[in-house]
């Protein structure tokens, strides 16, 4: 199993391609720039299965739309995010990109418990990380040593809590019962800027000190 990142979108949001040797994919959240995401899958001759989303914020979701039609493929948000796809208020981009509201069409799949998820070719392990927003959701594939985090952890910093549903001590609570109890090698994807690892946030990370 194999991690790509690839930053995208207004705010140069981490989508994460996740392929194996059969050269099919999953692709977490594509914030944007389709045309050129597809060139890349092309490219690569991958093809992918699902669009996965660790939320629904604006800058996740901005080529969702471009993605899934291109490849005939579901895309999976949490349950309680399911209209914000549809609701640039919700989502963010009303405020955000006042030009440019986004609105795609609803996911086809909802996340509604902690599971073992299979979808397509791929399995793992689906956490609930809320905080950042009320749906967040983080993907540890156990196969491959590493989680998506989406916006809930960051290289030496944590999501922000500002926004509508945020909630700082909920994240923090996310942050260290789902995502630090994880083995310490794990690689943490976050949702922007570069990865890290458990051991080295749980060593080093100032948010989390004091907890």
């Amino acid at each position: 199993m194999n991690w790509e990142q690839m930053p995208l979108g207004p705010l140069q949001t981490n989508c994460y391609i996740i392929s194996n040797r059969a050269k099919v994919c999953l692709i977490v959240d594509p914030g944007g720039e389709g045309a050129r995401l597809i060139n890349h899958l092309q490219k690569r001759n991958l093809k992918p299965q699902a669009i996965l989303l660790t939320h629904a914020h604006f800058d996740h979701i901005g080529a969702v739309d471009d993605v899934r039609n291109h490849y005939n493929i579901p895309v999976y948000v949490h349950e309680k995010e399911a209209s914000w796809l549809m609701d640039p208020a919700l989502n963010g981009s009303h405020y955000f990109l006042t030009s440019n509201a986004i609105q795609m069409n609803k996911a086809d799949q909802l996340f509604v418990k902690e599971e073992m998820k299979t979808v397509g070719d791929f399995t793992f392990q689906i956490l609930y990380t809320p905080g950042h927003s009320p749906g967040s959701v983080s993907f540890y594939f156990s196969e491959g040593e590493f989680v998506v985090a989406g916006d809930a952890l960051f290289n030496g910093s944590i999501g922000r809590t500002d926004l509508p549903g945020g909630n700082h001590q909920q994240l923090l609570t996310s942050i260290h019962e789902k995502l630090l109890s994880l083995p310490e090698d794990t690689h943490v994807l976050p949702g922007h800027g570069l990865t890290t690892t458990i051991i080295d946030e749980m060593d080093s990370n100032p948010f989390l000190n004091g907890f």
